[in-house]
């Protein structure tokens, strides 16, 4: 209790502090006040800036600003996404109000003001010193075809992959993402530049991604997003743990007096799907902001309800259905046809899992004397997913006949749920501008089972099950200084201090979906004659078997809930400083650097540094460059997340399963304890506008230490044809009282290099306006050097990290993606056209005849739009409109009797085929 009021105090008082500062006049200062128009309207969010100082602002909804000034001639720029810039020099007196009204006039070349990679002012993008890409989300949402955040960025983005995954458990309703080739847990995402927290999902299937923990993007509705800006650069330095790919920062709308309501409906009308339909979607989005005050304050609401029904691309049950047993009757094709029964009752679902979810979230700013103000953003979320997986057959030992005679296809169904609100204070002290913010979220993943049984149960079986799921909490508190001095052309300082608390806690699931009761002891029967059956070590009874002769196993199946000895909260905290400094020796030389302090109170601390560079050629180009030292925090997911299950071998009750670092197996097979992954990067670049064209390119390398992996089980053998190192494994895993055993660990260090480029286009044609967006990507990643595996390990290397980890790690995403956009819009009408190049991926697997290279391909999405009346549009269109679907597994005996005709490991651009949507826009 003591620490808490001791932590508490700590944030309070400083806040307090700093609340009765903010308030403080100061004398002997001029007022500059404005509009700023396009001559049609007034333009909200447009940002003024007092150039060669810290001030500057953003027009509120009415297009107003007002900035207070020390008395002097000042030069201020006035710019807006789209609009050609001004510069108004003038005149302040002390005591005095100089007004301004500018009228900007639409500008061809579309060079959007970005705020990220620096903590000082805006910068065009092709004068950052690092790339960074905008993302207008409002106008892209409004035309393309996809609704979640994380697949519009996948078709838009050049550096970002994202795609949806099949039969992966909880994996299917998060979709992991990459940026530049790296890991879901190498990409930092901030919300309005303050740190978003992890989802509480390890993913530990096979998936891209393999023992990496995300943030999950998809939890914020796109209703409320303005826009995204990525930092495609190492900034660890700058932001802390997780930055070693870059940054994602998500920026929240904060319009007034505007209601915007989208409604998405459409499916995939495809020849692959049964009755040429499935994936019925419909996304409702709503937008909506109130004023606050008269100095442009604001609380905006965003909020939206999705569906979205499965996909299913698997194909009819090949081979027998009801397998030959001991004293059983094969029972064949024949026999189906007698019952009516056909092999699509005998089916799989393979393809997107169906999801429901509604999300509410508010960004609000409220002004305060002297230009200070209080601002707070946050939301709740709530998704159910249902997603399938792998068909039990009818005499399969894992079903019972009596429950279901066809056998039984198992649902995981999750139910989510996100909580975050940040809250701050920010203004000048003096000629200081500090913010003061306090972050709070959380994700709890739940997981029920449904359509499923505890086969050693027997007729007794439930088929629904509670299996329990992850928790975790992350509180972030952060006080930050930044200035402008008057030295050289201008030197930026900003530094500043966080305090972070992550909580991560695993609950048990009911006792009927972790045990098997197959060794119990009998009470009697209840009412219908069914055994009463409770868990005994000691195994009173002999265990259960199916009618193929194999044990039935124990717990629900296809989820087994988590036990209570896999039950845990774990916590930890920790605390970092940093400086950030950027110097423009001329108004062409720029030169920054960063450094950053981080202790943990698990694992220690760590420094890291950057310095970043950028040379004017001439007004219209540049060269930038970066180098930078990074880390990555190992999550409290891949410390302490566990999974273990009973196995018995001759009687004896075995764990196996997933084992925390600090468990007994752990320990005997000498796995470490987890340590920080670092990173080494650099990065060069040219920029350029030439005339009605804007161009970036970038190449970068980045070379990871220590990369945490999640192994495959670990199992010995004890017969007397085994090996030396498998009869170890096995008398020390048995000594534990263990059987098989996979473990999170350092165990692999891995290079990544290649090459960005991002090229637009636009101008006036005709009487509208015509614009071009071409975007590429390489990106070549792979392990270097040994495995580290433990001494008692070695010769498992292959285990240890295996070819389908590798697989996963370098070739599971497309390693090149170019992407073309045109847009035409004129009058009431406006045209879209993406094409999408989706390079080559490999199938993860450890069987070399199992392997397959799925080939290249294009996804080509169009939509049309018409204004029905000023604030009513309708749009139409398709995403892959040709129907272009991946490469089939080429092995049969790799598609699980045709239940898998595509990959379900690899992640290149999903196999869903041709989806066709229609979305109305009103805009009030």
């Amino acid at each position: 209790m003591l620490h808490v009021v001791t932590h508490l105090r700590s944030i309070v008082l400083p806040f307090l502090a700093f609340l009765c500062l903010s308030t403080l006049t100061y004398a002997q200062t001029g007022t500059i006040t404005g509009t700023v128009t396009d001559g049609r309207g007034p333009l909200s969010n447009a940002t003024v800036h007092i150039e060669h100082t810290n001030k500057g602002g953003y027009t509120n909804a009415q297009g107003r600003f007002s900035l207070e000034i020390v008395p002097g001639t000042h030069t201020v720029l006035i710019s807006y996404v789209g609009f050609v810039s001004q510069r108004k020099t003038i005149t302040v007196s002390a005591g005095q109000t100089t007004s301004l009204e500018v009228v900007l006039a639409s500008s061809t070349t579309m060079n959007e003001l970005v705020v990220l990679g620096s903590r000082n002012l805006p910068r065009t993008q092709t004068e950052t010193p690092v790339p960074v890409d905008v993302i207008d989300i409002k106008r892209i949402a409004a035309d393309a075809p996809q609704v979640s955040i994380n697949q519009i960025l996948n078709y838009v983005a050049p550096s970002f992959s994202s795609g949806t995954q099949t039969v992966a458990d909880g994996t299917d309703h998060i979709d992991p993402a990459s940026l530049r080739g790296l890991g879901p847990d190498q990409v930092l995402v901030l919300v309005n530049g303050k740190r978003r927290y992890n989802t509480a999902l390890v993913n530990v299937n096979g998936t891209f991604g393999r023992g990496a923990v995300g943030t999950d993007m998809n939890s914020i509705p796109t209703a409320a997003i303005d826009r995204v800006e990525i930092l495609r650069d190492g900034a660890a330095a700058q932001y802390g743990s997780d930055a070693i790919a870059g940054v994602i920062n998500i920026i929240l709308k904060s319009s007034v007096n505007r209601l915007t309501v989208n409604v998405t409906t459409g499916a995939n009308i495809t020849s692959q799907a049964d009755n040429n339909i499935d994936g019925q979607t419909v996304q409702t989005g709503v937008n909506y902001g109130i004023p606050v005050g008269q100095k442009g304050g604001y609380i905006n609401f965003g909020g939206s309800y999705d569906y979205r029904n499965y996909t299913n691309r698997s194909g009819p049950w090949e081979g027998a259905i009801y397998r030959t047993y001991p004293g059983g009757v094969d029972k064949t094709d024949s026999f189906l046809v007698a019952n009516n029964i056909t092999r699509n009752d005998i089916r799989m679902r393979a393809g997107q899992s169906r999801l429901r979810s509604a999300q509410l979230f508010v960004n609000a700013n409220i002004p305060l004397e002297n230009n200070a103000e209080v601002y707070f953003f946050g939301g709740i979320g709530y998704r159910n997913g249902d997603a399938a997986g792998v068909y039990r057959l009818p005499h399969d030992s894992r079903n019972i006949i009596d429950i279901y005679p066809l056998g039984f296809l198992p649902m995981i169904q999750s139910d989510i749920y996100d909580r975050s609100l940040a809250a701050g204070i920010r203004g000048n002290l003096g000629d200081w501008k500090v913010d003061f913010s306090n972050t709070y979220g959380r994700n709890e993943f739940g997981f029920k089972v449904e359509n499923s049984l505890n086969a050693s149960l027997q007729k007794a079986s439930p088929t629904r099950f509670t299996c329990g799921g992850p928790i975790f909490t992350q509180n972030t508190t952060n006080l930050d200084f930044s200035r402008r001095l008057d030295v050289l052309q201008g030197l930026d300082i900003a530094f500043g201090a966080e305090h972070r608390f992550e909580q991560y806690e695993l609950v048990a699931g009911a006792e009927n979906s972790y045990t098997d009761y197959g060794r119990a002891s009998q009470l009697g029967t209840d009412a219908n004659g069914n055994p009463i059956l409770i868990p005994d070590p000691q195994g009173a009874i002999n265990t259960i078997f199916g009618p193929d002769g194999t044990a039935r196993p124990g717990g629900a199946q296809v989820f087994p809930g988590f036990r209570p000895e896999n039950a845990i909260k774990a916590t930890r905290s920790a605390i970092s400083g940093y400086m950030d400094v950027e110097a423009n020796f001329t108004n062409a030389f720029l030169l920054g650097g960063a450094v950053r302090f981080e202790n943990y109170n698990d694992f220690g601390s760590t420094l890291n540094g950057k310095l970043t560079t950028r040379y004017k050629l001439s007004e219209k180009t540049a060269v930038r460059a970066s180098a930078s030292t990074g880390f990555r925090a190992p999550s409290l997911h891949q410390r302490y997340y566990s999974s273990t299950s009973t196995l018995f071998v001759d009687g004896v009750p075995y764990e196996v399963g997933t084992f925390t670092n600090d468990s007994r197996p752990a320990q005997l097979l000498g796995i470490p304890e987890l340590k920080p992954e670092k990173s080494k990067s650099i990065s060069a670049g040219f920029t350029g506008s030439f005339r009605k064209f804007n161009l970036t390119l970038d190449g970068y390398f980045t070379r990871i230490n220590d990369r945490i992996v999640y192994t495959d089980q670990f199992s010995g053998n004890n017969a007397d044809t085994a090996t030396a190192i498998d009869k170890e494994i096995y008398q020390l895993l048995s000594l534990a009282n263990a059987n098989r055993a996979a473990f999170f660990a350092n165990a692999i260090n891995s290079e990544t290099k290649g090459v960005d480029l991002v090229l637009t286009y636009s101008t006036r044609l005709g009487t509208g306006t015509f614009r071009a967006d071409l975007s590429g990507t390489y990106s070549y990643t792979q392990r270097v050097g040994e495995i580290k595996a433990s001494e008692k390990l070695k010769g498992k290397e292959s285990i240890y990290f295996s070819r389908a980890s590798r697989i996963y790690l370098e070739r599971s995403v497309p390693r090149e993606k170019v992407n073309l956009t045109l847009s035409y819009n004129i009058g009431k009408f406006n045209a879209f056209l993406r094409n999408v190049h989706f390079g080559s991926v490999e199938e993860a697997t450890n069987d070399p005849k199992f392997y397959q290279t799925f080939s290249a391909k294009v996804v080509t999405d169009v939509a049309v739009g018409y204004k029905l009346t000023p604030a009513l549009k309708l749009s139409v269109g398709s995403n892959n409109v040709f129907d272009v679907y991946p490469d089939l597994v080429e092995n049969p005996a790799n598609t699980t009797n045709n239940q898998f005709r595509y990959s379900r490991r690899a992640t290149q651009f999903g196999y869903n085929g041709r989806f066709l949507f229609a979305r109305l826009e009103l805009n009030l």
